[in-house]
């Protein structure tokens, strides 16, 4: 055993025993610390250079079924019968929460296999040389006129979870970056796009330089743009903004809300929601994925699982607490930091790919909408209503064609999902990730 997994739970078990001692009857405590070292330049110029560090520890305390959190960035263990104290004093100050438990949770997994640290800390003469291959690279596009900067980006961090019922895990994650946002045209017309690329590992990101040409030469075709006319049209999300609506939907299923009765989704389970050929994964244990986890904020398994599957809806996204109020089963999505409690949320969430390819998506569209950028959060959870502003290109008769800029495109999620289809150009970048999206029947307001 490393001497930071020692370094880690031994601090749990202390504080564990201080709740006890304070008079809890069940507790759970979380650890955190990270490093990052990050580095931004503008114009060939050094901008900045920040390398931070961060220790926090969150311990939660029941006394019967009332529940208490306290966290704090003071992690010596002189201080935690003090801590443990005060949670102890607010948890008998508080309404009693029948749903609320600490559970029973197996023995953790090995966070090995998913592979997701990358133990080397680059330089910061390496973040340096990433940052400026993205940005000179951009700068060398014709009609590329200025630059909003490029960055670089490394971060390495360890959480651990341990419970009064014998539960104790720890794992580490690094996370390497590089961005670059390039500004084309003069005044008024500029226009600016940007690029990036985020990985565990240094060796999986994206080369730079093609992450600076790729977002200059988009800059650039975006001069000029047009406010088309109000029509219904299909519509195609280009891959970076896609994945919005797989956050719409992974809200729509968080047993939260399901819970609250707030969701549109909330009397579908089972029920075809997404078109026919549209399956939706949830993957914690993808190798080197951005949200990639051993097991979950409260110890319990985690699995992949198909949310959607052929288009229906098969599954919440459950923690214990929300589970219980269905009268369910967690799902092993609990998702939790140190100062407050456990909450339902998403791994590695995906649409898997269709076979179309993006190209052949639009090839019938004699008038439609691509969309590269999305604005504002115009989204009603409750009802599905849908509306964002949204730049991008019109296609007309099955190609892109002219930039277009301050339109709204709108409908509801439920029609929405019911006439998507998804291409085969996924790529895992963010953690939510969707290939392609061409949803048809939307609304375009523009001039």
């Amino acid at each position: 055993m490393s001497a930071d997994h020692l370094d880690h739970l031994d601090r749990l078990g202390h504080l564990l025993a201080a709740a006890r001692r304070a008079g809890a009857d069940q507790a759970d405590a979380v650890a955190s610390s990270g490093v990052s070292l990050s580095v931004s330049r503008r114009m060939g110029k050094i901008e900045d250079i920040e390398r931070a560090e961060t220790h926090n520890i969150g311990l939660r305390v029941f006394v019967g079924q009332r529940s208490a959190i306290v966290s704090t960035g003071a992690i010596e263990p002189t201080g935690f019968d003090r801590l443990a104290g005060q949670a102890v004093a607010m948890a008998r100050a508080v309404p009693e929460d029948r749903f609320a438990a600490i559970p029973e949770a197996p023995p953790p997994a090995d966070a090995r296999l998913l592979d997701l640290d990358d133990r080397a800390e680059p330089s910061i003469d390496e973040l340096m040389a990433r940052a400026a291959a993205a940005e000179d690279a951009a700068l060398a596009v014709t009609g590329i006129t200025n630059s909003e900067g490029a960055g670089a980006s490394w971060s390495r961090s360890s959480v651990a979870l341990a419970t009064s019922r014998g539960f104790a895990g720890l794992y580490h994650r690094s996370r390497h970056g590089v961005s670059v946002s390039p500004i084309a045209g003069e005044g008024l017309a500029m226009q600016r796009d940007y690029e990036f690329s985020s990985a565990a590992h240094a060796s999986d990101l994206d080369d730079p330089a093609k992450l600076g040409r790729d977002a200059a030469a988009r800059a650039v075709s975006r001069l000029n743009p047009a406010r088309p006319k109000t029509a219904q049209l299909p519509v195609l999300y280009h891959p970076r903004v896609a994945g919005s609506l797989l956050g719409h939907f992974a809200g729509a299923i968080n047993g939260n809300a399901i819970a609250r009765g707030t969701s549109f989704l909330k009397d579908q389970m089972g029920k075809a929601v997404f078109a026919s050929g549209v399956s939706i994964i949830d993957d914690p244990w993808r190798v080197r994925g951005a949200r990639s986890r051993p097991y979950d904020g409260e110890g319990q398994t985690t699995a992949r699982r198909a949310l959607i599957e052929s288009g229906v809806l098969t599954s919440w996204l459950l923690d214990t607490r929300s589970a219980a109020q269905l009268g369910l089963t967690s799902t092993g999505h609990a998702a939790r930091g140190t100062s407050g409690p456990p909450s339902p949320a998403a791994s590695n969430l995906y649409i898997e790919p269709g076979i179309l390819s993006a190209e052949a998506l639009m090839a019938d569209i004699k008038l439609g909408l691509y969309v590269i950028e999305l604005i504002g959060m115009g989204v009603n959870g409750i009802t599905g209503d849908y509306s964002r502003g949204a730049a991008g290109f019109m296609i007309r008769d099955g190609h892109l064609a002219e930039p277009v800029a301050e339109i709204t495109i709108a409908g509801r999620l439920q029609d929405m999902f019911l006439h998507l289809t998804a291409a085969n150009d996924l790529k895992f970048r963010q953690g939510t990730d969707a290939p392609t999206l061409r949803v048809d029947g939307m609304t375009m307001a523009g001039g």
